[in-house]
């Protein structure tokens, strides 16, 4: 039976399959049935630092919300302060003693000062790792880029400064260049990459003329975008490669191997597919491993990345005019008449 070792953040796998950030990752009984079915890690959701003000300023207004009823009214009120992250520490903690493989927390925290001040206290749970989710929505058309990017390189420096664990970062694709900016996070000392966060993306409602946020699943093409990056940066960075969005089945995991990534991240398809689903793609990688007569991951990992492919073309624009002049071979392989 071949070898599924691997690695993130530089922390040792038993497999390449992690489950993402997700609900069945925040309830101590999946957790646990996540660990048996199989995965590798898993990524406990995320520090949200707007719901912690938002919680925060809606305890401050229910306190205050009767004290100009009577003047007495203000001493029946407990001198009360906001938990701010207690609870969800204290989750993360108990994630982490209730499992026996890498348990990663997950941060989203707005303001430049508290994202190394929230990372000390997640780090102080235990976990083995921690992933930052780093995007900037494009909202502000007087904000430059670049101050976009400086400011999250310098959330990671400080950070990687405090906290002792392995540190990724999760991106989102909006920036200008998004390997330039994946190069510097490399630079910074970053230990895994994830490629890519999904966002919500707003819809509306033409019968009731409203704003609504669909919650959508992964589909299977959506990977193909993870897989082009992990095809580019095989070879090119020191840190590993967790390819996300779109990884469905067994083959969807080979994929990534074979551009360069050392490991996945999965949570649409375990929603279509139950936990269960984890064990059957676990052992269909390994049979395909056999078959091939690949003794472990390194055999084949990167094999068909831009670096050792024979047409390095495939994963840059060009690809595109190198279809339209052999539009027949193309119909042909997509079997199309």
């Amino acid at each position: 039976m071949a070898a599924l070792k691997t690695s993130h953040m530089g922390i040792e796998l038993k497999n390449p399959v992690i489950v993402g950030a997700c609900s069945m990752t925040s309830n101590l009984g999946s957790i646990k049935k996540i660990e048996d079915e199989g995965a590798a890690a898993l990524v406990f959701p995320s520090l949200f630092e707007e719901q912690i003000e938002l919680e925060r300023m809606k305890l401050e207004e229910e306190l205050q919300s009767g004290s100009n009823l009577h003047a007495e009214m203000i001493d029946i009120f407990p001198d009360m302060e906001h938990a701010g992250p207690a609870e969800h520490l204290m989750w993360v903690s108990k994630a982490k003693e209730s499992v026996g493989i890498p348990v990663i927390a997950s941060l989203n925290a707005i303001n430049r000062e508290t994202w190394a001040d929230y990372a000390v206290q997640l780090a102080g749970t235990g976990v083995d790792g921690l992933e930052l989710n780093f995007y900037a929505t494009p909202t502000d058309f007087n904000r430059d880029g670049s101050d976009v990017e400086n400011e999250q390189i310098a959330i990671v420096k400080e950070i990687k400064k405090k906290v002792k664990i392995p540190i990724s970062v999760k991106l989102s694709l909006y920036y200008s260049n998004p390997l330039s900016f994946i190069r510097k996070l490399d630079e910074a000392g970053v230990n895994g990459l994830v490629l890519f966060n999904r966002f919500f993306q707003p819809d509306i409602d033409i019968e009731e003329e409203k704003n609504i946020f669909p919650f959508n699943f992964s589909s299977e093409t959506d990977n193909r975008l993870p897989l082009r990056y992990a095809g580019l940066l095989y070879g090119n960075v020191k840190a590993d490669v967790c390819s996300s969005r779109g990884i469905i089945y067994a083959k969807d995991v080979i994929k990534m191997l074979l551009a360069g990534s050392t490991c996945v991240q999965m949570v649409s398809s375990l929603y279509k597919h139950k936990v269960t689903h984890l064990k059957t793609i676990i052992d269909a990688l390994n049979k395909w491993m056999d078959d091939k007569g690949y003794n472990d991951i390194d055999s084949f990992r990167g094999k068909l990345s831009r670096k050792n492919s024979s047409d390095p073309w495939r994963y840059t624009r060009a690809q595109y005019v190198k279809l339209l002049l052999h539009s027949d071979q193309f119909m042909r392989e997509a079997k199309i008449s």
